[in-house]
């Protein structure tokens, strides 16, 4: 066990279930930070994040050991999945764009156009591809990597490997 699973693998007495109250107050501002720095949106990762413990709740007893890597993989999907929407919606919101009003230069400057175009590029990757991207970043190590996605340690380079190679290609393929 390492210094992020062994508070939460603490079990309620006599149940032989995680207290998930616990589990919920160590490890929600945490979980929010990963979602927040996917989508950008403070409120909505608050949103995301309760959800992905929302899940916990429905999916029953998951083993302290695998909580951790549980609580970041279906965190990342959380905020994945809401990038992906938001895609989504602004291809169907490029049709209604000449009854909508023009942006501010406030609105512009806001707009961070490097974050936004690496969000784009990592939603149009695959799923597996993106989340051990966004797991390294949050500097999980290949063992805990490893876990979060269900291979081996040693295969997980060359997975991001492959998977860095993908970002950049998509990338230029959008951008250059």
């Amino acid at each position: 066990m390492n210094a992020h699973t062994e508070p939460i693998a603490r079990k309620e007495a006599g149940t032989g279930t995680l207290d998930l109250d616990a589990v919920f107050r160590e490890q929600y501002p945490r979980m929010a930070g990963v979602i927040r720095r996917i989508v950008r949106d403070p409120s909505r990762a608050e949103e995301l994040a309760v959800d992905v413990f929302c899940k916990l709740w429905k999916a029953g007893d998951v083993h302290p050991g695998a909580l951790h890597a549980w609580l970041y993989t279906t965190s990342v999907r959380a905020g994945l999945d809401e990038l992906r929407r938001r895609n989504r919606r602004q291809r169907y919101e490029r049709f209604f764009r000449p009854w909508r009003s023009p942006r501010t230069p406030d609105e512009l400057h806001s707009i961070g156009e490097q974050q936004r175009q690496v969000r784009t590029t990592l939603a149009a990757l695959k799923r597996r591809e993106a989340e051990i991207l966004v797991l390294r970043n949050e500097g999980l190590s290949y063992e805990d990597i490893a876990r979060a996605i269900g291979v081996r340690p040693a295969s997980v380079g060359t997975l991001l490997r492959q998977a860095r190679e993908a970002f950049r290609n998509e990338y230029r393929r959008r951008y250059d």
